[in-house]
């Protein structure tokens, strides 16, 4: 048996300009902060290669991957997606989807994996959005799928948004079951129709929030029976997070981890997740929250053995 994946590439981290919004040297300083944490631990680093396009078109338009490999995107297009495109940024996009392919692959191996970056759920088939350029929950979704590895999955969004890309692109794909809960209040203005979408009120703390994830995710599991779950462990719905409207803190997030990785591996269902979303101008303070989710997987596969 190899040791709990972590998924990591270089790559998931290019130059932006000093004043951009988006934190980008966050997936630097995650890795960095993994390194002393998972010394004591078996952890095997897995390297992604870049995703072809033939994995994207199962569920982007042939039209927009053309264009967005091949630099033809509008500058209104590029202003809704907040990047400028580059080829670099073309790159990194293929690199952070396929790292979100290669840990659903490694999931179902090994029964837990984590990516590093990850969690684009506002793309849309044509278009990008709040710095999604590719959905990479629902390319690895559909991937899976298309080669047989499972029946059924189910992506539990824990980011602060609703991940409306990935709701509208599976609505009418009975296999791919989305539950996202979010903060009704925020971003995006238009939400989509998920298959389960749970509308937190502004300012939400740890013990409620904790309260209704516990009264929805069990019978999810039991109801849908997935064979997979793709976490989306956004830390965008902490206290201090810019962008975020709820009040969690470290502590709710590191429980909120906890309790989806114990409650999904106890009903014998494999977690391939990613980051999400998470936005603070102190960078080591956003990659340490980031950090929480691997401490729990640590956790996890210590005391389950492996």
């Amino acid at each position: 048996m190899m040791g709990l994946p972590f998924i990591h590439h270089p790559g998931y981290t290019i130059e932006l300009p000093a004043a951009h919004p988006f934190p980008m040297r966050k997936f630097t300083a995650l890795r960095e902060q993994l390194c002393p944490l998972a010394a004591g631990a078996a952890i095997d680093w897995l390297q992604p290669e870049p995703v072809d396009r033939d994995a994207l078109r199962r569920v982007h338009t042939r039209d927009y991957i053309e264009a967005f490999f091949g630099g033809r995107v509008d500058r209104i297009a590029q202003r809704r997606s907040g990047f400028q495109w580059s080829e670099e940024l073309v790159s990194r996009v293929r690199l952070e989807t396929a790292g979100t392919l290669l840990t659903v692959e490694a999931a179902l191996a090994e029964g837990l994996a984590l990516n590093t970056a990850g969690g684009t759920h506002h793309a849309h088939a044509d278009t990008a959005s709040g710095y999604c350029l590719i959905n990479d929950i629902a390319v690895a979704a559909a991937h899976a799928l298309a080669r047989g590895w499972v029946r059924r999955v189910l992506v539990v969004d824990l980011d602060v948004h609703q991940g409306d890309g990935t709701a509208a692109l599976f609505q009418d794909v009975p296999e791919v079951f989305t539950f996202s809960m979010h903060a009704g209040t925020n971003f995006p203005a238009r939400k989509q129709h998920g298959d389960l979408d749970v509308a937190l009120p502004k300012g939400m703390a740890d013990d409620t929030y904790l309260d209704a994830l516990a009264a929805r995710l069990p019978e999810l599991l039991e109801q849908f029976r997935p064979d997979v779950v793709i976490y989306d462990a956004g830390v965008d719905v902490h206290e201090r997070d810019r962008l975020g409207h709820l009040a969690l803190t470290d502590a709710g997030i590191r429980q909120r981890d906890e309790y989806v990785i114990r409650a999904c591996r106890s009903a014998g269902v494999p977690v391939a997740a990613v980051i999400g979303g998470g936005y603070d101008r102190d960078i080591e303070a956003l990659a340490a929250r980031h950090a929480l989710l691997h401490q729990a997987a640590i956790n996890h596969w210590n005391q389950a053995g492996g």
